[in-house]
């Protein structure tokens, strides 16, 4: 009896095995407790890929059950979705390509389009639809729920703080700018949005203006260019992204040219004011709204405005050498901008109606400590520095260099506005926005109407300036006399003389002697940044060569640099 039950037994396993080897798992393909969800999906790819996308669920039950179940999706969408999370690091996953991957053919699969709709619905993919083409994406957001917490656990949009409702509000439009948003669905979510979040001061006075959706939608975005991107020059071209039809763009830029839209009217969004003319190409969120509507965030970043900044903390001090004049005058500047003093200066220039911005302007040649001296002067008096890179500046594209100098401006005033202390406006290397401006003709290139363009809206900036501005320039022969006249402080850096080079050669190299140090200031008119340079070289000589090189080699590194690096003078070209 017992032989026959253990041979029946056998033979019911032998079957098991049969079976499951025929629906494409193993007998001994049993789920451990631990099994992830990222396991179950990799199961269902791997079964997929074998049978195909309509024989695969039979033969994969288990795996399927448990993502349907977590993530509330049918068996086939579960086989799409696997397969997209197969892809999850791309941007752009082609439908085609996940009809390879389940091997079968693109027109096979457009059958399954209706169910890719469903996961976009679901959040659980994006589409992009663009220039007729149509790609998806697994949102960062979704699959790194899925790794956590082995389900769909999506971050709730209810009870948000207004730093990140505004965060949401970027990555809605920012969605909508790669079509992964239709206009209906992005006008659904921030409508939603809005209506979960009534405690913010935001939702509540923006809902209290009773707005056409579309005119909402169109202030919202205004909003988020200002809130989030610091934009006071809004063009048509920044919020043509919204409209499928792309007429529609051109019809709310005409009315607003001619000042007709109910945004306009409601002074809401208003003209921007360039030179004392209105840009009938440009608008911004009026100062009215700002306040309504954008206060409650900037209190929020008020902590954060430093951002932009290089702390005066972080500023390593360092011994400067001047000329006895140059001393005098920089002296007199760190005066003037200590708190205590410049608190008492804006007073009285308040009291008689006199423009209160201090601009400075440190010139000279290379070398002479300029840049560093702005520095110093800002540890000393504790105020942070904001610094202006002009290369960064220029854009080949039509009126994008003036908006980029707009917003610096714009974001040196919100510093100012937030901090206790004026920090330091710092234009390095200047030469190129405050030397003489390009008399025009109609055979003038736009380069140089937009350095012109440039031009007029720093010194209009400076004009208005409500704080602290330095700028440093090797050349002052080309300064345009409309600049010379705003900068109240012109301080020249000249080579430092005799005492000022025994300064330096002794206090970046120690070692050297008393002795050694005048030798090389008599035999050399070397500028401050030519000294660090060979000081520079000695330190690294010592750690190379574990010593310091001798006196004939630092001479040599003097001649060196007194030519530009170059020891023997050499042609140049043909």
């Amino acid at each position: 009896m017992t032989g026959y039950i253990k041979s029946m037994k056998y033979n019911l396993t032998s079957l098991k095995a049969k079976f499951l080897r025929n629906h494409g798992e193993s007998e001994n393909d049993v789920i451990p407790k631990e099994t992830s969800i990222l396991d179950h999906i990799e199961k269902i790819v791997n079964i997929s890929q074998k049978y195909g996308i309509d024989k695969c669920y039979p033969r994969g039950k288990k795996h399927f059950d448990y993502v349907t179940g977590k993530l509330g999706i049918s068996p086939l969408q579960a086989v799409l979705f696997s397969h997209f999370m197969e892809r999850c690091n791309e941007n752009q996953i082609r439908i085609s390509e996940i009809a390879e991957s389940i091997k079968c053919s693109t027109v096979r699969i457009l059958k399954y389009i209706n169910e890719c709709e469903e996961l976009e619905k679901k959040k659980l993919i994006r589409c992009s639809r663009s220039n007729n083409s149509i790609s998806f994406r697994i949102p960062i957001d979704v699959r790194d729920s899925i790794r956590k917490h082995n389900e769909l656990r999506l971050e709730t949009n209810e009870n948000l703080s207004i730093s990140k409702f505004f965060s949401i509000l970027e990555r809605l439009f920012e969605e909508r700018d790669n079509d992964e948003l239709t206009y209906d669905s992005l006008k659904a979510e921030l409508l939603d949005i809005i209506k979960l979040n009534m405690h913010l001061e935001f939702c509540k006075k923006i809902m209290s203006y009773n707005l056409y959706e579309d005119d909402l939608i169109l202030l919202i975005c205004f909003c988020h260019l200002s809130g989030n991107n610091d934009d006071d020059n809004i063009g048509a071209h920044d919020f043509a992204f919204l409209y499928e039809d792309k007429s529609i763009a051109s019809d709310v830029k005409r009315c607003f040219q001619i000042s007709d839209h109910t945004l306009i009217n409601g002074k809401y969004i208003v003209p921007v004011n360039s030179d004392g003319f209105v840009n009938s190409e440009a608008w911004k969120v009026s100062d009215m709204a700002k306040k309504e509507l954008l206060s409650e965030l900037n209190a929020g970043r008020k902590q954060n405005y430093h951002k932009n900044l290089r702390l005066f903390s972080e500023i390593k001090p360092k011994k400067m050498f001047y000329n006895p004049r140059e001393t005098g005058e920089i002296q007199k500047l760190i005066s003037l901008l200590s708190e205590e003093n410049y608190r008492k200066i804006l007073d009285r220039l308040d009291g008689r109606s006199m423009r209160k911005g201090f601009a400075c302007l440190f010139s000279g040649g290379p070398g002479t400590g300029k840049t560093e001296t702005a520095y110093q002067i800002a540890r000393e008096t504790k105020r942070h520095i904001m610094m202006i890179d002009i290369a960064n500046t220029k854009s080949c594209w039509y009126g994008e260099s003036e908006k980029k100098i707009k917003e610096i401006f714009d974001k040196y005033r919100a510093a100012v506005d937030n901090s206790e202390i004026a920090p330091i406006l710092l234009i390095n290397e200047a030469d190129a926005v405050i030397s003489k401006r390009k008399e025009l003709d109609s055979t003038s290139r736009s380069v140089d109407q937009a350095d012109n363009a440039i031009q007029n809206i720093i010194l209009q900036e400076i004009e208005n300036l409500s704080g602290i501005l330095i700028a440093t320039t090797n050349m002052t022969q080309n300064l345009d006399h409309a600049f010379e006249r705003r900068f109240l402080y012109k301080i020249v850096f000249d080579k430092p003389g005799l005492e000022g080079r025994k300064g330096l050669w002794s206090a970046l190299l120690p070692a050297l002697c008393e002795d050694g140090a005048g030798e090389l200031s008599n035999r050399f008119e070397l500028t401050g940044g030519q000294i660090e340079n060979i000081a520079r070289k000695f330190e690294v000589d010592a750690i190379l060569n574990g010593g310091g090189p001798s006196m004939d080699s630092l001479v040599q590194y003097c001649k060196e640099e007194a030519q530009g690096g170059f020891t023997k003078s050499k042609k140049l070209g043909f």
